[in-house]
């Protein structure tokens, strides 16, 4: 093989990796979803991306450059840390809503309003004029 095209082949790698690494950001709720323009969070899909980027660096062990192994380690490093963080959320979140559920809502009384209604000012009145 010749260097050019091992030079393409690391840079297709390089890039598979990277876009593995982006969409598991994605589902992590870390960067915009491009399609929606929103941020979601997705655990079960951040999961199969990084087992994706796990399964890869194992099957690649004694092929890849030393740079290459260390942004696979870099980027699984910090994607598992940032999963961890999310799914502390998430569970602290789902923890919220069934407090909120197993809790019954506290009905609020409106305060009694001190005014007096017209037809009790004349009562008042026709009370003091007997």
């Amino acid at each position: 093989m010749t260097e050019e095209q091992l030079k393409k082949e690391d840079q297709l790698f390089i890039h598979l990796v990277n876009t593995f690494v982006q969409s598991a950001w994605i589902s992590l709720g870390k960067v915009k979803n491009p399609v929606s323009d929103k941020m979601e969070r997705n655990l079960d899909q951040a999961t199969y991306y990084i087992d994706l980027l796990d399964m890869l660096q194992t099957k690649m062990k004694g092929n890849l450059s030393e740079w290459e192994e260390q942004f696979i380690i870099h980027s699984l490093s910090e994607l598992k840390l940032n999963f961890i963080d999310e799914q502390k959320k998430s569970s602290e979140e789902d923890k919220i809503d069934k407090d909120k559920e197993s809790t019954p809502p506290v009905k609020k009384e409106k305060p009694k309003a001190n005014k007096k209604t017209k037809s009790s000012k004349k009562s008042s009145k026709s009370k003091k004029e007997k």
